[in-house]
């Protein structure tokens, strides 16, 4: 009898692909504009190439599984700080405006969460 159970592995190693594509195109943009991505985050330029740096070596990380947990922390403490963003600056609700809530932040921060309980699953170098 097939059990998905058995694909365990590949599930968690698909969510760390689809996550890595996630803040690695975040950390890109980053890193290809900081001062207009500075100005839409509001933050500064240095700031924003550090995030963008992280973001990316987060999921470099992320997609070869060495040092997993530790990216994966790494990358909740970037969301907790979009998070904050959201809730203290700009007062954006769970939902937000469009696309605009925390709702999506959470997310990212349970995902993460999950990588650092599993270790990444068994598919890491």
């Amino acid at each position: 009898m097939l059990s998905l159970a058995n694909y365990t592995s590949l599930a968690i190693f698909l969510l760390r692909l689809l996550v890595a594509a996630i803040f690695g195109s975040s950390g890109y943009y980053d890193l290809m504009d900081p001062p207009g991505r500075a100005h839409s985050i509001e933050m500064s330029k240095p700031i924003t190439i550090v995030i963008g740096i992280a973001e990316v070596a987060g999921a470099l990380s992320l997609i070869s599984g060495v040092l997993i947990q530790y990216a994966a922390a790494g990358l909740i403490l970037i969301m907790l700080g979009a998070i904050s963003k959201k809730i203290f600056s700009w007062k954006t609700g769970f939902w937000g405006k469009g696309s605009q809530g925390w709702h999506y932040d959470l997310l990212m921060i349970l995902l993460n969460f999950l990588f650092i309980t599993t270790k990444g699953g068994k598919l890491v170098l």
